[in-house]
């Protein structure tokens, strides 16, 4: 291949190869740059319909504009091959750099971010990697890390990785590509399931293991012993493979690298908060109580997460913060797993709220704010979206999980606290909420819009975009929520619309909310926020518009 031209691309040497393709370094003879060009052999060369899918992957691949993401100039064809144009990249794979071991804590947190920024980027244009490991992160010269080959991987079509995966895995060593490939990819993605964004993420996870501990989260002498560990195993604390690591690394590397796609982050968005609150951290662990062990420091972690939570729930029915008093926390859960609701009953004292604990389906507790005891409801298949003053539930049923800690296309339906069926109200319905006099708020789904009704069938709102967090006043009066005008995005405002349908908008666009109650009086809106960076804060405001901060914390907050 060298000296020959493809397009306007003359080859001037060979730099890489890999199971998908060569990798040559080429001149741009019409820029007068050099670049990267990379010939993929796909699996079948006279199939134009899998050449025209990649055609279009790559096409949605060269649409993202990101600094770690490498930049994406060009596609062609030479003799049915597909061939694509990147930048030309100086420095090294992230897999060469792990020949030498585990990177430095600070180092691990600077790639760790940069790799879910790029995630964001693409996730947010809807395009999944699929093969995220560290010979697809490239780290250049001066630090910047770039994400390589988006969506490739989906060149080989299933009866060709079946093949290479059954005839390779009793016999392959560590050393084998496809052991290489399976010890990064998620349960589901081994299963052959649907994934989705969130297999991203639990290959992210095994990166992070990796990076810190300088070992695969998951391995084994053949491939089948790999798979294994990947569908069924936990990986070793990283704590003990690398004693100096910080204890907060766990439970992020933790809720990246759960089996089922639901239980982990439901957002590179989020992952990249979690990762945000390490910045500080060094490779010193004076935070660490050394007479609790690892696991019990991981539940710890997601502990201080329902307390927090549940903090910010009370503050938002009523406990008020007096400075200079630091607020008070109480531990009110204490297993591993996923907080996806949580409520006070009528009584101000009983929580109700829906967790996945320990790898389980979601389920809905009930617990006191004076005891550790928690009590299952009989509800199957339920995500809690508001309880009333008198005690009935509003739930969604057979809902799926979107992209964040919602769910999406189920059913509206009313259950009583003390059991009973759930009636089922109106399809559609991803938020709710009680009026004081037992009527219904929701956010409605609609032929692609987003419709705030108050009672159910009466339109106050609608939008092309999407509203969360709709909260009904004290008095009844009022509706508030938060207005998102860009589909998956979290940015937006606080707003607030009267019964007639007259709507306010009381803040100004933030880059990030999640979160909203009413104080007590009903003259302020509690909600959570970020003004920029990752960390959220608990703000006040009121019919005014006037702003003022509550609280915020090291590690950012989110009101439930």
């Amino acid at each position: 291949m060298i000296g020959q031209t493809l397009g306007h691309y003359r080859i001037l040497e060979k730099i890489g190869d890999g199971g998908m393709g060569e990798v040559f370094r080429a001149r741009d003879d019409r820029l007068a740059r050099d670049v990267a060009l990379k010939i993929v052999r796909p699996a079948a060369s006279n199939d134009q319909d899998r050449l025209r899918r990649f055609e279009q992957e790559a096409r949605a691949a060269a649409a993202l504009n990101h600094p770690n993401i490498v930049a994406i100039y060009d596609i062609g064809m030479h003799a049915g091959t597909p061939y694509i144009v990147s930048e030309l990249l100086e420095g090294q794979t992230l897999r060469e750099r792990l020949f030498d071991g585990a990177l430095p804590i600070r180092q691990v947190t600077d790639y760790a971010l940069q790799i879910v920024q790029g995630l964001m980027a693409a996730h947010e244009k809807h395009i999944v990697h699929r093969d995220l490991k560290p010979e697809n992160l490239f780290i250049t010269k001066d630090g910047r890390v770039k994400i390589l080959d988006f969506g490739i991987a989906k060149l080989l079509p299933s009866e060709e990785t079946h093949v290479r995966v059954s005839t390779t895995m009793t016999t392959q060593t560590k050393s084998g590509l496809v052991l290489g490939t399976v010890a990064y990819m998620s349960p589901e993605q081994l299963r052959a399931r649907p994934v989705d964004h969130r297999s991203d993420i639990f290959s992210f996870g095994a990166i992070l293991y990796e990076m810190l501990g300088g070992t695969r989260a998951f391995k084994g002498e053949t491939n089948v012993d790999t798979i294994t560990a990947v569908l069924k195993d936990e990986p070793v604390e990283i704590t003990e493979v690398r004693p100096n690591v910080p204890a907060a690394f766990e439970p992020i590397i933790a809720h990246c690298l759960e089996k089922e796609p639901e239980n982990r982050f439901q957002s590179a968005r989020d992952l990249a908060f979690a990762l945000s609150t390490l910045s500080n951290v060094t490779g010193s662990r004076t935070a660490a109580q050394p007479t609790v062990d690892v696991r019990s420091r991981r539940r710890l972690w997601w502990g201080l997460a329902v307390v927090l939570l549940t903090a910010a729930i009370g503050i938002a029915l009523g406990f008020k913060i007096h400075a200079p008093v630091n607020p008070s926390y109480r531990r009110l859960s204490f297993e591993r797993g996923t907080i996806y609701s949580a409520r006070f009953a009528s009584d101000g004292r009983s929580v109700l709220y829906g967790a996945s604990w320990n790898g389980q389906p979601l389920k809905l507790y009930t617990t006191s704010s004076e005891s550790p005891l928690e009590h299952a409801l009989d509800l199957s298949d339920a995500h809690l979206l508001a309880v009333s003053p008198s005690n009935e539930l509003a739930v969604e049923l057979h809902g799926n999980h979107g992209s964040r800690r919602e769910f999406i296309d189920g059913t509206l339906a009313r259950a009583p606290l003390a059991g009973g069926a759930p009636r089922e109200i109106l399809e559609g319905v991803r938020w709710a909420d009680w009026a004081p006099d037992g009527e219904l708020a929701v956010v409605h789904h609609v032929n692609g819009s987003s419709r705030l009704e108050f009672p159910v069938g009466k339109v106050l709102y609608e939008t092309h975009g999407w509203i969360s967090h709709v909260r009904v006043s004290p008095q009844g009066d009022k509706i508030a929520f938060l207005d998102h005008p860009a589909l998956w995005d979290d940015r937006g405002t606080v707003d607030v619309v009267d019964t007639k349908g007259t709507r306010s908008v009381l803040s100004p666009e933030w880059e990030s909310e999640d979160g909203l109650a009413w104080s007590p009086g009903g003259d302020e809106l509690w909600f959570t926020a970020i003004e920029g960076g990752y960390n959220r804060a608990l703000w006040a405001v009121g019919s005014s518009a006037r702003q003022r901060k509550i609280l915020s914390g090291p590690g950012g907050l989110t009101l439930r």
